[in-house]
Parts: structure tokens; C-alpha cells; sequence
């Protein structure tokens, strides 16, 4: 990735983050934000080894998807990372469906690195992670930083272990071998306990599990089951998440056909 590239997306990154709000010194709801910028978003438990999120174009909406069976961490990188393709690749409106290749910075598509690169400079602004090294941190040259101040930024910036150490490295911040120092002392401790060593919260850790479909997928939703993509039970289900009945539909529904059983299948059948 060239140089002037990199500043692009940086400009494209602080722009969208400006319109955020933010804590001391992370984006205080990302899901909110996305949503509040106009994007179409749905999230959904489809499992730990499904895919982590997508990003297409559906008629005149941006539609954002992420996994909720992820720690609500990764969802939340997931979240910045489709961002990023939404801002800097849906001129062609292709859609981008993103794993943990893609994700954890694996793929060598240019488009994919970009996109993590969005997400890093969206979640993680140098110039704040300066602040918080400014104001927050004491003796870290000389002592060097510990799993727990990562806990901190972690619990700071929304953001998982792993993120940090990567932004901390990619920033100069931390060399290889104190990554690995430190990701020896993660292992030592766990998360979960380092996070509430420093008061902050264990949930983001943790899988939110979180269901949100915007109010109008209830048309796709009654789509898939005219077109025979997702069963009576799901479509009942889908309708009780809304408060609606069959009844309240009825007049849009053809005449009742059994197709597949999970409401995976609407998910799927938004990218086909």
C-alpha cells in the first residue's frame, strides 16, 4: 500500500470518526454510529466458525452484516473493517463477505489490508493513542508496557488484545519482542481477568449474541419465504421479533411452501 494512499484512508478514517461519538478516548457505539450514518445494519449469532461480516449493495442501501457469535471485540473490528470497504470500494458494488483470513490480516487482496487499515486508523487514531500514552501511562519507558496497560486501551478503545498489540507495533509503539513478552503475560493472566483487573468490562470478551434487523428487512424476510428460501417457523419468528403476526401480513403472503429451516438462510439470501 503506497504512501499516499495510506494518508488517503487515514482522511477517510478521521472523517467518519468525526462523526462519532466518542469517550476519553474510543467511539462510544460503533453498531449506533453505523446505523446513524445511514448504513442498513444486521447482526445476527450464526455461529463461531461462520462468517464474520459482509458488506453489499441492496437497491439503494449500503447493508452492513456482522456475526454476534464473535467477541463483541472481533464484531466490533468487523463492524470498522466493513466500513472501510463501504467508504473506499463500493463504487463497482460488488459485494465484499469477510473470515477470519480476511479479518485477522491474512489475505493479501489489496481491498482486504486497506479495509483493516481503515479500521485500525477508525478504532485506534495515532494521535489519540499518543494522548493516552501523554496522559495515562507512567514509567512505561522504563518499566515497558504490561498485559494490563493493554487491558486498559483494550477497555479505552473498544478494541481486542490483539488489535491493540497490532496497532501498538504498526505505530512503533512496541517492538517484536515486547509483543511477545506481553502476549506471554495475556496468556498467563486471560483477558477476562486483566480486563476487570482494570475496571473495565468482560463483555468485550465475550460474544454479544446481539439480534438487530432494521424494521424494513421485514420485506426481505417475506421475500425469501414467498420464494421458498426460509420456512413458515422462521418467518413467524422473524414476525414476533418485529411484534407482528401472520395476520397482519397476510394479504402479502402467497400460499404457504416449506423450504429451508434456519434463519441463516435470510442472511444468506440477502447476498445471492
Amino acid at each position: 500500500m503506497y504512501n499516499s494512499r495510506r494518508k488517503e484512508i487515514r482522511i477517510k478514517a478521521d472523517s467518519f470518526r468525526e462523526t462519532c461519538k466518542v469517550s476519553r478516548y474510543g467511539i462510544l457505539d460503533l453498531f449506533r454510529e453505523c446505523d446513524r450514518c445511514g448504513y442498513k445494519l444486521l447482526r445476527y449469532p450464526l455461529g463461531e466458525d461462520a462468517d464474520l461480516g459482509f458488506v453489499m449493495k441492496k437497491d439503494a442501501d449500503t447493508v452492513i452484516f456482522t456475526n454476534s457469535s464473535s467477541r463483541l471485540t472481533r464484531e466490533i473490528f468487523t463492524l470498522a473493517h466493513e466500513i472501510g470497504h463501504a467508504v473506499l470500494h463500493m463504487e463497482g458494488n460488488v459485494p465484499f463477505i469477510d473470515n477470519t483470513a480476511t479479518i485477522s490480516g491474512k489475505s493479501v487482496d489489496e481491498r482486504e489490508q486497506e479495509a483493516n487499515y481503515f479500521a485500525a486508523c477508525l478504532l485506534m487514531p495515532a494521535g489519540d493513542v499518543a494522548k493516552f500514552f501523554d496522559l495515562e501511562m507512567e514509567n512505561f519507558e522504563i518499566h515497558g508496557l504490561t498485559a494490563m496497560d493493554i487491558a486498559r486501551m483494550m477497555s479505552e478503545f473498544h478494541v481486542s488484545f490483539d488489535m491493540a498489540l497490532n496497532r501498538l507495533e504498526n505505530l512503533g509503539r512496541i517492538d517484536h519482542n515486547g509483543r511477545i513478552r506481553i502476549d506471554n503475560e495475556r496468556n498467563l493472566s486471560r483477558v477476562g481477568n486483566l480486563l476487570r483487573s482494570v475496571g473495565g468490562s468482560s463483555r468485550l470478551n465475550e460474544p454479544s449474541l446481539e439480534i438487530c434487523i432494521p424494521y424494513e428487512y421485514i420485506d426481505y424476510v417475506i421475500y425469501n419465504y414467498n420464494h421458498n428460501a426460509i420456512p413458515l417457523e422462521t418467518l413467524e419468528r422473524s414476525l414476533e421479533y418485529y411484534k407482528l403476526s401472520m395476520d397482519d401480513i397476510r394479504d402479502r403472503l402467497r400460499k404457504p411452501v416449506e423450504g429451508r429451516d434456519d434463519l441463516d438462510d435470510l442472511i444468506g439470501g440477502l447476498v445471492d
